[in-house]
């Protein structure tokens, strides 16, 4: 742990970061129950223009999630009263905080927990002991990435061989046209809009059917097996998740 236990009177060294220009601050909530190693990343992170908050236990974590509505969550792995993978199992289930960015915090021991934390949808991992710099630059890494992932503006997307064009609705797989349907579709646009997100059943009704569709979640597995059919390379691709939902695999498969 001799990296994290930095003492804090390295804070001075931060003025060499470069700062992001944030027109308004993000805030991150920090839930880590070793108190050194919470103040220590809340030092670093205000020290870059983050506003932070710590929590201390998995159930004051999750209540704060809720209250505060955070843009970010550094979450360890270890906490007393509820784990990290609980946590984050329980934001990726709510609609209202499914695409909240994760980042967790692990020890290397913990490898077999960490691909679970990835497949649950943490969107990024630090595994302990780590640089608070390393952190920072993680942290600020994953919020471009987000915003270039969810640009409004796009009207279009490439995954290996499929082309999408929003505009004219058309769908190209090797340059060939594939019908989809409308639904399916929507729910395409929602997997390439978030990739390697994990996307619940309820976050895919609301997004693609609407807040006022009164049908059961089976219809998006419906439609998911729709998909696969008419597109095989996204039978690898799209992953599906127990007991959540869907994601599609940021990485291309090889065949």
């Amino acid at each position: 742990m001799a990296q994290v236990h930095e003492r804090l009177t390295v804070a001075s060294s931060c003025s060499a970061y470069t700062h992001m220009t944030i027109h308004a601050p993000k805030k991150i909530l920090i839930v880590e129950d070793e108190a050194d190693i919470a103040h220590l990343v809340k030092l670093y992170l205000e020290k870059d223009g983050f506003r932070t908050t710590i929590a201390a236990t998995g159930s004051q974590g999750l209540t704060m999630i809720k209250t505060n509505r955070p843009d970010m969550v550094i979450l360890d792995l270890m906490l007393p009263e509820m784990d990290g993978l609980e946590i984050c199992k329980k934001i990726r289930m709510a609609p209202d905080t499914a695409l909240l960015p994760v980042l967790m915090l692990t020890a290397k021991a913990e490898e077999s927990d960490t691909i679970i934390g990835l497949e649950l949808g943490a969107d990024d991992y630090v595994t302990k002991p780590f640089s608070p710099k390393v952190l920072v630059t993680r942290v600020k890494a994953l919020f471009r990435r987000l915003e270039r992932t969810h640009d409004p503006k796009q009207t279009s997307y490439a995954y290996g061989s499929l082309m999408v064009d929003l505009s004219r609705h058309e769908v190209m797989v090797d340059g060939k046209e594939i019908c989809l349907t409308a639904k399916e579709f929507g729910l395409l646009e929602q997997l390439l809009h978030h990739p390697g997100r994990v996307l619940t059943r309820d976050v895919l009704l609301n997004a693609v059917w609407g807040y006022d569709y009164y049908g059961t979640t089976r219809t998006v597995d419906v439609h998911i097996r729709r998909l696969k059919l008419k597109i095989p390379l996204l039978d690898e691709a799209i992953i599906s998740v127990k007991s959540l939902g869907y994601k599609l695999s940021d990485q291309v498969p090889v065949k």
